[in-house]
């Protein structure tokens, strides 16, 4: 991982931080379309549509087209999911990070940086849903510089200061469409304890799951 380094955030890394975490997950909205179109509901809905508008027209080109704007209309309601929840996260805590993440106890953002150029974000925060734990948040590399480990030294980098405070676990979520992600954090020694869908109405129409998963330290510090 040559000439990268992991450092707190400054208050100048703002705009950089906030154009990664956007990129990174504009990136899943193909892949979260190709989940829904897998959705035997989607298909029995697209089946049925098709079957009936051409029996009725005995026309092909009718329900081809009526297809074509439902598979359109699919993916804009994607799209808006995650643009709600960029919006959302960009007006909470990375709004201000200094603020959320460097100000509080046991908390604390880092950035990766290459020859001056941010290209890695990573958070932590106590957990609000597990007591007792802390939670890793905003993980984002710049599509250029993955493959180079610094997702693994973010990941690491979180442990240690979560170990150093004295908390026995590190939690985090992530979507069932990041399977990159997933497969990195069980590298990592993360285990997968719980998956849900997101309460949202969106979300439970195109069955949009999160899986919550957990690094236990002590376990952890054993087997290092």
């Amino acid at each position: 991982m040559a000439n990268i380094q992991i450092r707190k955030y400054e208050d100048e890394d703002a705009e950089v931080v906030k154009e990664l975490f956007t990129l990174g997950m504009s990136e899943h909205v193909p892949s979260s379309f190709t989940h829904v179109l897998k959705q035997p509901l989607t298909q029995m809905f697209l089946m049925i549509t098709f079957c009936a508008l051409i029996t009725s027209s005995k026309s092909f080109l009718l329900p081809v087209l009526a297809i074509t704007l439902v598979l359109a209309a699919v993916r804009q309601m994607v799209v808006y999911m995650f643009n709600k929840y960029i919006e959302t996260t960009l007006r909470k805590d990375l709004d201000n990070i200094g603020r959320t993440y460097l100000r509080k106890n046991n908390s604390c953002f880092w950035v990766a940086e290459s020859d001056g150029r941010v290209v890695g974000t990573v958070g932590c925060l106590p957990a609000e849903t597990a007591p007792g734990f802390l939670e890793l948040k905003r993980m984002s590399v710049r599509r250029s510089h993955r493959g180079m480990g610094i997702a693994k030294a973010l990941c690491q980098t979180v442990a240690d200061f979560t170990r150093e405070r004295g908390f026995p676990a590190v939690i985090l979520y992530t979507s069932i469409v990041q399977t990159d992600a997933q497969k990195l954090y069980e590298h990592m020694g993360y285990t997968k304890i719980r998956e849900f869908v997101i309460p949202e109405l969106t979300a439970k129409i195109l069955n949009f799951t999160l899986f919550e998963y957990r690094l236990d330290l002590q376990t952890d510090k054993e087997r290092d």
